[in-house]
């Protein structure tokens, strides 16, 4: 068996699990953020009327943080007052940040957990050898009633990422042009794995961003076999309780691909869509009105540093604003202690709440019909980030910070030697 096939079994109560076969298994992690008001309702309508396991739920008020309409408001106090009915301590409130850099930050993810949350993007703890997989507000109001949830188990492909990195090339630059070689449909329903040489020369913040983008190319859940980087991040932590599995030598994966990522450059996700990737070379140039730095998938306290580290003592151009969103309030203040935000405060740039400000298309950052943003976060699609005729580029942090500077598309290589 693969290991994500082994963390089902496990939690299946089963010894063994294949592919396709479809089992029912406890969750560890159960979170609903509050795009999903529809998981109490479904909970009530199904007639729950105390959840099997509050100390497994946690709720993110993340992607409204903080609420910018009168239903935005009514929704984030439904759910403060569903915690407190509930009896569920773990409440992140809208000072706290985007779910998945909260479950790191807290300790609360680590190898062979089951972690489920209404949020597409929860493959992300597959960088911590945990199954992570986003549902909808049914589903999760199923595990609210009974503490479980059926699954299919996937099929597995195994990507292989050899070499070294050039200067100024990041994870995200590898995820983006990996989605641009096998498009976006490449793994639909299907668990990815990252091995190969460069996976140890990663920091856990970089493998939770490729981790993440495997949302991009359809994933079920992402992987990453913990290793020392990994036992060094729970130990850190004080995290003690958890269980590595391993995939067994024979096991047969349905696709294996190998990279070679020494000749990677710095990678763009051009509009309309995330697998229309091309070199940076091909834009250079390109003027931008918005640089957006932040969110679960660029937002970390290293994407903050290289931005810091290329503005520092500069000022972004006068023709493009730069948001910085930290994707959580851990984040926010490691960052304080660093000197990172007053360097970026002195660039011009300007701080958002820690969460999913613009990333989503709902406040904190909007673009309009003409404009065109950068950003480092996840997706490109028409109307993600505001008007559907504003254009969206998805890059590393380092490339966004260098692309304010100039207000252009910029290669960040020549700001980090």
């Amino acid at each position: 068996m693969h290991a994500l096939e082994k963390i089902l079994a496990a939690h299946a109560g089963l010894e063994k699990v294949t592919s396709g076969e479809i089992v029912n298994c406890k969750i560890d992690i159960a979170g609903i953020n509050d795009l999903y008001p529809q998981t109490m309702y479904s909970f009530r309508e199904i007639g729950g009327e105390k959840v099997a396991n509050p100390d497994s739920v946690v709720i993110f008020l993340d992607h409204y943080a903080p609420a910018s309409t009168i239903k935005q408001a009514q929704t984030h106090s439904e759910f403060r007052q569903f915690a407190k009915e509930q009896g569920i301590e773990k409440l992140m409130d809208v000072n706290t940040g985007v779910c998945h850099q909260i479950l790191a930050d807290k300790g609360l993810v680590a190898p062979g957990k089951l972690i489920v949350i209404t949020d597409s993007h929860t493959p992300t703890h597959g960088a911590f050898g945990a199954f992570g997989t986003g549902v909808g507000a049914t589903d999760l109001a199923c595990i609210l009633k009974t503490g479980e949830l059926w699954f299919r188990v996937p099929k597995v492909i195994k990507i292989n990422l050899n070499g070294k990195l050039a200067e100024g090339v990041y994870a995200k630059d590898v995820i983006l042009h990996i989605i641009g070689k096998v498009g976006a449909d490449f793994a639909i329903y299907k668990g990815v794995e990252f091995a190969g040489t460069l996976i140890p020369q990663l920091s856990v913040a970089e493998r939770m961003t490729m981790c993440n983008m495997t949302t991009e190319m359809g994933a079920k859940a992402a992987y990453i076999h913990p290793d020392e980087v990994t036992k060094a991040f729970l130990t850190e932590k004080g995290i003690t309780d958890y269980t590595i599995y391993t995939t067994d030598e024979d096991y047969v994966y349905d696709d294996e691909l190998t990279f070679d990522v020494s000749d990677i450059k710095p990678q763009l996700a051009a509009p309309y869509s995330v697998d229309n990737v091309y070199d940076i070379d091909q834009y250079i140039g390109t003027p931008v009105d918005q640089a957006f730095l932040g969110t679960c998938t660029g937002g970390r306290l290293e994407d903050i540093a290289v931005a810091a580290k290329i503005l520092k003592g500069k000022k972004i151009h006068k023709d493009t604003r730069m948001l910085v969103v930290p994707a959580s309030m851990a984040v926010q203040l490691e960052a304080i202690r660093q000197g990172y935000i007053n360097d970026l405060l002195e660039a011009g740039c300007t701080f958002v709440t820690p969460g999913c400000a613009a990333c989503l298309g709902t406040h904190e950052g909007l673009i309009a019909a003409s404009e065109t943003c950068i950003t480092s976060s996840s997706r490109n699609f028409p109307g993600r980030m505001g008007h559907n005729k504003g254009k969206i580029f998805l890059a590393s942090p380092a490339t966004v910070a260098a692309s304010a500077l100039h207000g252009v598309i910029t290669d960040p290589t020549p700001y980090l030697k």
